[in-house]
């Protein structure tokens, strides 16, 4: 029996859907983000310069995760001002993975302050330096302003917005480490245990590996096409098949087009029926995808009899695994 595929292209009632979707680009404030960004470049360079006075690492460590808040934010804020722009010609998908690129910059960075940071706090173990505690109780201060504030201005649009949330989770994990270094700034005016400050910053240096590995595994996710966490491809398969309408699904691919959208293919199998019918099914499947799965990018290719083998992963990508 010969093989009929019907390609269905956008349906024009698609538009408020991708619209409602997209909205909460729009509703972060650029003010905000602007502030916060201004707010974690200025706290850590007087961090530094604090901590260079007072002689303590845990200080110029806690400065140098604040400056990866910098370049967080930085990027938070690139990819707001970028992705207001749309997709064009030569990137019909955009400027999303920016972001993503960015990212990977900011771990070698950091990953590199870290090495530079263990390597003096070690030789702090062995060799105990005199610390100023008021100075550091002080910067501390600043930086647990500072960050708080972060917070505080991030918690609005942490509600409605997952990158937001992420950042605003970490402004708030730097509030924490700002107040321990303020707590060791006390006790160092009470006690003179000078190795407590090359501790703690060995601990913030595990800290801010942990995050940074966090990021990396994220986004080299995102930069391989990896299944996007959380989203089970064969639970995605079954409720596709349970719809009305809906005889098999084969071929599927899902990835992450940056950090906040997905996107998805499919081979989707139905009865012999005109174009118009598969509208009306695509748009179920897609209000499904979206407002279930949080995929905002579908492609659905309809037809009358599985073409290939039928299986759910496609035979190219198969490939590697025989």
């Amino acid at each position: 029996m010969k093989k009929k595929t019907i390609k269905v292209m956008n349906h024009p009632d698609d538009s408020h859907t991708c619209n409602h979707h997209h909205a909460g680009a729009e509703e972060i404030s650029g003010p905000r983000l602007l502030i916060t960004l201004f707010l974690n470049f200025i706290v850590p360079v007087i961090q530094i310069m604090g901590g260079i006075f007072a002689n303590s690492m845990a200080l110029i460590s806690d400065a140098a995760h604040n400056f990866s808040d910098f370049a967080a934010v930085l990027i938070s804020y690139i990819a707001y001002r970028i992705g207001r722009k749309g997709a064009s010609v030569k990137n019909t998908f955009g400027y999303k993975r920016t972001e993503v690129m960015a990212a990977l910059l900011n771990v070698t960075i950091l990953t590199g302050a870290s090495i530079f940071i263990v390597y003096e706090a070690i030789h702090r173990l062995y060799q105990p330096a005199v610390i100023s505690g008021m100075v550091v109780v002080w910067m501390a201060g600043v930086g647990v302003v500072g960050n708080g504030f972060s917070a505080l201005l991030l918690h609005r649009d942490s509600k409605h917005n997952l990158n937001i949330r992420g950042a605003f989770l970490h402004m708030l994990g730097d509030f924490l480490v700002s107040v321990m270094v303020g707590v060791s700034g006390l006790i160092l005016i009470l006690k003179p245990w000078y190795w407590l400050d090359p501790l703690l910053s060995l601990l913030i240096v595990l800290f801010i590996l942990k995050n940074c590995w966090s990021i990396f595994k994220e986004a080299t996710a995102v930069l391989m096409n990896a299944t996007p966490k959380g989203l089970d491809v064969n639970e995605l398969r079954d409720a596709m098949e349970r719809m009305d309408g809906v005889h098999g699904v084969h071929y599927l691919h899902a990835w992450s087009l940056s950090s906040k959208n997905i996107a998805f293919s499919c081979h989707v199998v139905v009865s012999e029926q005109s174009i118009s019918q598969t509208e009306r099914l695509a748009d179920k499947i897609r209000n499904m995808l979206l407002y279930q799965y949080g995929i905002d990018h579908p492609t659905l290719q309809f037809e009358t009899t599985p073409c290939g083998n039928g299986s759910m992963l496609c035979e190219l990508s198969c490939e590697g695994s025989r």
